[in-house]
């Protein structure tokens, strides 16, 4: 299977299975319409009046050249790979879910401003510690663990997220395990002594913040009214500042209210944030904010002048990263991970303050989804198994997609809450997908051009 697509004036082509990029000139575009299932005399029959009958049989050498390689059409050795099909899902990574508590009321907000639908209650730091304990038992022989505390507003219970960190550490050399820790949070209750532990012990932060002051606002207002941007943004500058060369994100989600958001995350650059993130909204049908099919001509032109701009600031003081133009072209981490994504619900779980599991923070408050609970280690092995088979050739739509290896079969929440179903992706995420990774290869294969290296 290939992929090909033209933008920005360059002509390109993906071998799917082999994770292959070649940048290619227009007749060599051309002829993959064709070839190969069709023979070299018939391509030159539907083409030569647009090009000379011996170029065109000179590029399809060149093609069958990059098939025989295994560069083009290559086979698809994944689905029966012996590590895929005989893995066994362990946990790696928990959110851990301190507070469900906010003190803003976001309008687009999935947890519904921080209660998940249910009772406003704060973790303690029993069921916290019990959670870390929880992890490093179920980990079998994984080294590295991921915890994310998480909400609601998780600073609104920040003395238990420093008690449980500590524990977590505590136990490490008990389990022969190493916690990373992530907190997202979205800056209201930032002091300069909560910025100075962070910076310490928090492997990454991800702080929550739309845009502009106008695009933020809108949809971001403090508890008893008023907007936040004005509060926040100078406590994530003077975080960013501290914090040196860890990890952080600026994330930001953008509505159909603010189509344009690549203004938005030039923003962010222009406030001094180098790592970006801009997530579209997921949302039932027919609310004012919701983003559906009309509006996927706009977003997408808004994908490719973002990626202009990275590019005209490429290698410059003024450069900065956007998480979705991310990618690995060179197929990135290993096979299991490539074809069965975030692991949710088999090797990622989150973690309520009652200490109830669901497979994800986004299934979180659906009862239904409910796995079990850290208090008395139960655990729905029926539902694990689900999620551990939800993966790419399980999936209809993904089996046959070009972008597998790379979006790995979407998110489950948006499958199961827009289609009630794990195994059938949101269509509208999976079209964007399509489209940042387009802009991702088309992006690298021009600095690479850039730069001189075109190999």
């Amino acid at each position: 299977m290939i992929h090909k697509f033209n933008q920005g004036g360059l002509y390109i082509v993906l071998d799917v299975n082999s994770g292959a990029i070649h940048v290619i000139d227009e007749m060599v575009y051309d002829i993959l319409d064709y070839y190969p299932n069709v023979n070299p005399q018939e391509v030159t029959s539907k083409l030569k009046d647009k090009y000379l009958e011996q170029n065109i049989l000179e590029a399809i050498e060149d093609v069958d050249s990059l098939i025989a390689e295994g560069f083009l059409f290559s086979p698809d050795k994944y689905e029966n790979n012996i590590h895929f099909k005989s893995r066994k899902p362990v946990l790696k990574s928990m959110c851990l879910h301190v507070a469900h508590d906010c003190n803003l009321r976001c309008g687009y907000c999935f947890a519904s401003q921080g209660d998940f639908q249910g009772t406003r209650s704060l973790m303690s730091a029993e069921v916290g510690k019990k959670a870390l304990l929880y992890l490093a038992q179920n980990s079998e022989n994984r080294y590295n663990l991921e915890v994310d505390f998480f909400g609601g507003e998780p600073l609104m219970n920040f003395e238990v997220v420093k008690e449980v960190a500590e524990y977590g550490k505590n136990i490490e050399k008990l389990y022969n395990k190493n916690f990373r820790y992530t907190i997202t949070t979205n800056g209201m209750l930032l002091t300069d002594e909560i910025t100075d532990y962070i910076n310490e012990h928090m492997d990454n932060v991800v702080m929550s913040l739309d845009g502009t002051k106008e695009t933020n606002d809108k949809m971001r207002p403090r508890v008893g009214g008023g907007g936040s941007y004005d509060i926040i943004v100078p406590k994530f500058q003077n975080l960013v500042s501290k914090r040196g060369d860890k990890d952080y994100f600026i994330r930001g989600t953008f509505t159909k209210l603010n189509l344009d958001f690549a203004k938005d995350i030039k923003h962010f650059a222009e406030l001094g944030f180098k790592s970006t993130s801009m997530e579209p909204v997921v949302s039932e049908p027919g609310l004012p904010y919701t983003i559906d099919e009309s509006d996927l001509p706009i977003i997408n032109k808004q994908y490719d002048d973002l990626a202009e701009e990275m590019l005209s600031r490429h290698g410059s003081k003024e450069d900065f990263g956007f998480f979705h133009f991310n990618i690995d072209l060179e197929q990135g981490p290993c096979i299991i991970k490539r074809l069965s994504g975030c692991g949710a619900g088999s090797e990622y779980i989150a973690v309520t303050p009652e200490g109830d599991i669901y497979p994800c923070h986004q299934f979180v408050g659906q009862e239904e989804m409910k796995m079990g609970s850290i208090l008395d280690k139960s655990w729905d092995n029926e539902m694990s198994t689900m999620f551990k088979n939800a993966h790419v050739y399980n999936k209809p739509s993904c089996k046959s997609c070009w972008a597998r290896f790379y979006c790995s079969g979407g998110c489950h929440a948006n499958a199961y809450n827009f289609n009630g179903d794990i195994n059938v992706p949101y269509e509208i995420g999976c079209k964007l997908e399509k489209k940042r990774l387009e802009t991702s290869i088309y992006m690298q294969a021009k600095i690479m051009l850039m730069e001189g290296n075109d190999d």
